[in-house]
């Protein structure tokens, strides 16, 4: 069993380890906000812990953070079950969420997807889906990028190996990103 000390350790390194990728950071949240400002959603996208992430941030922009402010939009693309469960049924489990960025997205819009992998094919097919429409993309990843690594208009690769740490980070950023939100819109 692990200790209480070396899961700390863990993800208090990880999030230190935030500031080597501060470019990326920096350039996911103008893309964020650029998506915003233009009148665009945010489709999100992820599998398990993921998945709740990324509704997590849904809730957030529909809903709130911190401060009142104008509801904004965004779709976690795993939140359907009737829809999700039809596509994976009749397309297979890869083509879950790129089935929806077909219907949805308009090029205005903006893919989030989060993997701590990057090799879920359903995430792979849904950043393709993007680059076919010419849709820009946010990429949160983990363990080096995996298979999804240069998919994305912007890759934010976790530095380091821990999947429950990197899931921290990404749920770190997705509260940054809220506060550049919040001081964005009234």
């Amino acid at each position: 069993m692990r200790s209480f000390e070396a899961s700390l350790a863990d993800t208090v390194r990880t999030l230190q380890s935030l500031a080597a990728i501060r470019p990326e950071i920096d350039r996911a949240g103008e893309l964020i906000l650029a998506t915003l400002r233009r009148g665009g959603k945010l489709l999100l996208c992820g599998n398990g812990g993921s998945a709740a992430e990324a509704a997590h941030f849904s809730t957030e922009l529909v809903g709130r953070y911190a401060k009142d402010r104008r509801a904004l939009p965004a779709i976690a693309l795993s939140a359907d079950g009737s829809l999700l469960t039809c596509v994976v049924n009749d397309y297979g489990y890869e083509h879950a969420f790129a089935r929806q960025v077909a219907a949805f997205a308009r090029p205005e819009d903006l893919l989030v997807v989060l993997t701590t992998s990057g090799n879920s094919a359903n995430i792979l097919t849904a950043l393709q889906e993007a680059k076919k429409l010419n849709l820009e993309s946010v990429a949160f990843l983990g363990r080096g990028g995996g298979q999804a690594k240069g998919l994305a208009t912007c890759d934010l690769i976790i530095p380091g190996q821990c999947g429950p740490a990197t899931q921290e980070a990404h749920l770190f950023l997705i509260h940054y990103f809220c506060e550049l939100i919040d001081d964005a819109f009234v």
